[in-house]
């Protein structure tokens, strides 16, 4: 498939190469360009620069020793999840007896290896995010036509609402998790009773509840806890802001397609081989952009994937437990948490289903348009739209499974029989 895929861009590429590149100009319709860019911009990015800019994965243009910030942030956050996993695992392996507090802390522990993975993975891949985000910019500074920013922003808006949805519903849990639930149980240890931590330690780190200590460790932990929940809402947050621009980008070649024949939006006194031309090179440009996205994306989108299906069976056996017990705090803070994790799954295969039905529609278009007052010469470029139309863009997880709703659906099944299991073995 990848290989169909770059043969036909370079098919695409020597096609309208040998055309004239003819860009729209403006005309009484359009908006100046540029003149909105920056605050367009702006309303893009804010939101992710907020999350992952305080994570150091967003670039920032700071000269002189500024330009080390980022680097500095990385290395305090992963000192602070260091800081909280490794005595916690201790903990759980030489100090918990119990097996359902083990069970707790064993999903907490892995959700914060998971999101270590991922902020590994964006660290890695900064280069990549950093080629996407010029992608955006260079196509936000390209726009001409009024309408094209509206469907823009249309598309934008609705990035920016899944990020801010996903983010709320993170956040909230994480600080009732964080803030509320430690101090609403009784903690004792050797008939002492003790302050909480959100993350036990190692009993033999010596006495982590005396001052200062403690102040510490729980300022350390609750960075731990910034740094999971920050990488997770912003995961889903930057495929939602790529994927959804790149909807954009295709729903602006399906006006482009409509109206191939009349002309109102390209260049005046263009004939149809050069309208063909733009279309053709604008449509490569999308397949570009999405290789790359699904390069940045691929590994989490497989880290998630793979946690996912654990971790939402644990929050389904925890609400189960607490619900037993009357606990309403964790009963609350659990299923926020398990609503969070289904939504930020929902997220990447919504808009990976949205992807794969935008980029199929351009084939479709091809067909629903007056192709047939075309000559014979302009039809035969309208073939090649067609065949990588056939070949749609997809986000998947590792490059082994397609993120789609159908994909969303075995996740949750999946969940559902690991619950089973977990039930049987454990009750």
């Amino acid at each position: 498939m990848p290989r169909v895929r770059l043969f036909l861009q370079s098919s695409a590429e020597s096609v309208a190469a040998n055309m004239t590149d003819t860009r729209p100009t403006r005309d009484k319709s359009a908006t100046l360009q540029n003149s909105s860019y920056k605050r367009d911009i702006k309303y893009v990015f804010k939101l992710n620069n907020w999350i992952l800019g305080s994570l150091g994965i967003w670039p920032v243009a700071i000269r002189g020793i500024g330009r080390h910030v980022s680097k500095i942030s990385i290395a305090i956050w992963n000192l602070a999840l260091s800081f909280a996993i490794v005595p916690c695992a201790l903990h759980i392996v030489y100090d918990e007896k119990d097996i359902i507090i083990r069970l707790k802390l064993g999903g907490l522990m892995a959700f914060c290896f998971t999101a270590m993975t991922k902020y590994c993975i964006f660290v890695i891949r900064r280069p990549k995010i950093d080629r996407c985000i010029e992608y955006v910019k260079n196509d936000w500074w390209q726009v001409t036509f009024t309408s094209d920013r509206e469907l823009m922003l249309k598309y934008a808006t609705t990035g920016r609402t899944l990020t801010i949805i996903g983010a709320s519903f993170m956040y909230t849990a994480g600080i009732i998790y964080h803030l509320i639930l430690p101090f609403c149980s009784e903690h004792k240890f050797n008939n002492q009773t003790i302050r909480p931590l959100v993350y036990p330690t190692y009993s033999k780190f010596g006495q982590s509840h005396i001052s200062p200590v403690y102040e510490i460790m729980y300022v350390a932990h609750c960075m731990c806890g910034y740094t999971i929940y920050s990488v997770t809402a912003g995961a889903c947050g930057l495929a939602a802001l790529f994927a959804t621009h790149a909807c954009g980008q295709i729903q602006i070649l399906v006006t482009r397609l409509e109206d191939l024949l009349t002309g109102e939006r390209f260049q005046p006194n263009s004939n149809v081989h050069h309208r063909i031309a733009v279309i053709v090179k604008n449509h490569v440009r999308i397949l570009r952009f999405a290789t790359v996205v699904e390069e940045v994306l691929q590994e989490v989108c497989l880290v998630e994937f793979s946690s996912s299906v654990c971790t939402i069976c644990l929050l389904e056996y925890y609400c189960i437990v607490d619900w037993k017990a009357d606990d309403r705090i964790g009963l609350t803070t659990y299923f926020l948490l398990f609503v969070s994790f289904c939504f930020n799954i929902y997220i990447l295969c919504y808009i990976g289903e949205v992807l794969m039905e935008k980029s199929t529609k351009l084939g479709s278009i091809c067909y629903m348009i007056n192709w047939y007052q075309l000559s014979p010469k302009s039809v035969r470029n309208l073939i090649l739209i067609i065949a990588m139309s056939s070949h749609p863009i997809k986000l998947s997880a590792g490059r082994m499974v397609d993120l789609s709703l159908t994909t969303f659906g075995n996740v949750l099944k999946t969940s559902v029989a690991y619950l089973s299991f977990l039930r049987t073995l454990v009750m």
